[in-house]
């Protein structure tokens, strides 16, 4: 029997209280009166919505400054104050809840959108605030949440629903041990998000020092075929349904060594009567419009692209190696970023042609596509590498704090 188990069988065996939110909490509002000038001179830190939405708990090292003037009656957070973000722009965020589990040394505001939830004295002791972290982010209480949410493009939350939900108040010992638990994970997955950003760094000077050199540089118009796609008429449904032949957008190319999402389908029909070509497997994808800008990808599956998408192919694969090419475009990043400063960011394939990359020897390209192999699969790789683990630890996480936090309700006799 668990420690858990052992406490709940003393303490509770036959169920633990549950509270509406509106008889254990006070409800406060976030700024109000404030204008934009207030905004620019500030002298007192705030928190917005968007800093709830991946903070189970916040440690008040809010970096955004409001100016609140002496006699200003504004609410400032406490310890253990729930804080709500009231207004979000996907249900997925809809009324997501952060709790101040520090005691803050400095007042700290929360900003128009957001609300708050303040214990009342006679339950102020009765839950432990790192608890109440792991409790707002459990399935059953996002499941309510979802509830409280209304809107279309852009999601409010009913705080007169959001009162009415109960939550579960076990022993203060349970709440304790609950805690350990679930931060022992987070802490784990903390520590490999940490060692994920590292690599990334190291990755990314490995790259910088490896293309770098005072070798002699080519032009992509000079070693490889350079290709644009096309897109079959949305008119035509004989290009479309039940077609069977991979075709991609620009928003695969993602600076990974892979391709992990397939845009659409089309047929035979649709590839003989459009400008879109079939791209071998080893084909590098570099995005020419927009968000993706300048990001890659490695083909490697046969596939075709849009018109946004340009296709890189070796004109001589006995002089340069496929996935080599792929990680020198990645060193091209920036250049496509000068593009967007005039505004809407856009290339052709003039432009990719004249990008220049090092040509080191066969053998050579082959040495720095295994060095840079193995820091991929590491930073990126979400079957094997860090990013697999992290995963791996969050799912076990959300597990155990769905399986903790899930209590019988006390029946309580007229």
């Amino acid at each position: 029997m668990s420690k858990i188990e052992q406490l709940i069988k003393e303490k509770c065996p036959n169920g633990v209280k549950f509270y509406k939110l509106s008889e254990i909490s006070e409800k406060f509002t976030g700024l109000s009166g404030k204008t934009k000038v207030d905004f620019e001179n500030g002298n007192c830190r705030y928190i917005s919505y968007t800093n709830l939405y991946n903070n189970p708990s916040i440690n008040l090292k809010a970096n955004d400054y409001v100016n609140i003037k002496s006699n200003e009656k504004q609410n400032d957070i406490k310890f253990k104050d729930i804080l709500i973000a009231g207004s979000s722009e996907n249900l997925e965020d809809s009324g997501m809840v952060s709790v101040v589990t520090n005691k803050p040394s400095e007042k700290i505001y929360l900003n128009s959108f957001c609300f708050g939830l303040r214990l009342t004295s006679k339950y102020f002791d009765m839950y432990n605030a790192d608890f109440l972290k792991h409790l707002f982010r459990s399935k059953v209480f996002r499941n309510q949440i979802t509830r409280c949410s209304f809107g279309v493009t852009r999601y409010n939350l009913s705080k007169a629903k959001l009162l009415k939900i109960k939550i579960p108040c076990p022993p203060i010992e349970i709440q304790e041990e609950i805690v350990k638990i679930l931060d022992n994970f987070s802490k784990l997955e903390a520590e490999l998000e940490a060692e994920l950003e590292a690599r990334k760094k190291q990755y990314e000077f490995y790259k910088d020092k490896i293309f770098n050199s005072n070798m002699k540089k080519y032009k992509l118009g000079e070693l490889c075929n350079i290709t644009s796609g096309g897109t079959p008429s949305k008119k035509n449904n004989e290009y479309w349904e039940n077609g069977n032949i991979k075709w991609l957008g620009s928003s695969v190319c993602k600076s990974k060594k892979q391709v992990d999402e397939i845009t659409a389908y089309i047929t035979d029909l649709g590839l003989k009567k459009s400008s879109a070509k079939l791209l071998k497997p080893g084909t590098t994808l570099i995005a020419m419009v927009g968000a993706t800008i300048g990001k890659i990808a490695y083909l490697n599956f046969e596939a075709c692209t849009n018109q946004n998408v340009a296709g890189l192919w070796p004109k001589n694969r006995e002089i340069l190696n496929n996935e080599y090419l792929f990680y020198a475009c990645t060193n091209l990043y920036n250049n496509f970023l000068n593009l967007s400063k005039n505004g809407f960011a856009m290339a052709n394939l003039s432009f990719i042609k004249n990008l220049e990359i090092y040509l080191p020897t066969l053998q050579e390209q082959e040495r720095i596509v295994n060095i840079l192999d193995k820091f991929d699969k590491l930073v990126n790789d979400i079957s094997e590498g860090i990013p697999a683990e992290i995963e791996a630890r969050r799912k076990q996480y959300e597990y155990y704090r769905n399986k903790l936090l899930s209590f019988e309700e006390l029946k309580v006799n007229d």
